[in-house]
């Protein structure tokens, strides 16, 4: 009886501690992490408004860079001049490669490579690297020059094929649009 007095005092004395604390608003200071900066968050925003190609990253990147790249980092899981390999299909020709992932926009592919490739090591690229991945898969598809040297500017400039910009569908259903459907659903 005597250790459970003690046990219930104890409680209510650390309640009242942690009470007293908070009491009149006040924070007690905290005496761990950092504050973040503007220059903390600028490092992790690699948003892309894809439509607009506002948020392209500086740097630039060449057909044969890519090529090279390609070869070295990409080419155990995509196939030879992204033909198909071992994990994924072709990335060249017809309207299943660049349409079947969403890329009405040519930004959105720039993005993907940014945020998700190598698979292994994603975020890794620097953005030459990802401007030039880019353009050679790009060439590869006819829809740049094999000379080309793509950056911000050229990028966001390009203006997709007919057949992979009108491929895009958006789905307006009910059930997928964040509506309620309330009848004849």
């Amino acid at each position: 009886m005597q250790l459970r007095k003690i046990t219930i005092a104890s409680g209510l004395a650390l309640a009242l501690s942690f009470s007293s604390a908070f009491a009149g608003g006040s924070k007690p200071a905290v005496s761990f992490g950092t504050t973040i900066t503007e220059a903390d968050i600028a490092a992790w925003d690699i948003d892309i408004q894809t439509a607009t190609g506002k948020g392209l990253p500086s740097g630039s990147g060449s057909v044969a860079e890519g090529k090279a790249l390609f070869e070295m980092q990409c080419v155990a899981c995509h196939g030879v001049d992204a033909a198909g390999g071992s994990q994924y299909g072709s990335m060249v020709g017809g309207k299943r490669p660049l349409t079947g992932g969403g890329y009405p926009h040519a930004s959105i592919l720039f993005d993907y490579i940014r945020r998700a490739m190598p698979m292994n090591a994603p975020q890794s690229l620097s953005n030459d690297e990802v401007y030039a991945l880019t353009a050679y898969i790009y060439a590869l598809n006819e829809f740049i020059p094999q000379d080309a040297v793509l950056d911000a500017e050229s990028l966001a400039s390009i203006q997709m094929p007919v057949h992979v910009r009108d491929g895009f569908i958006v789905d307006d259903r009910p059930d997928t649009a964040a509506t309620r459907c309330m009848e004849d659903c």
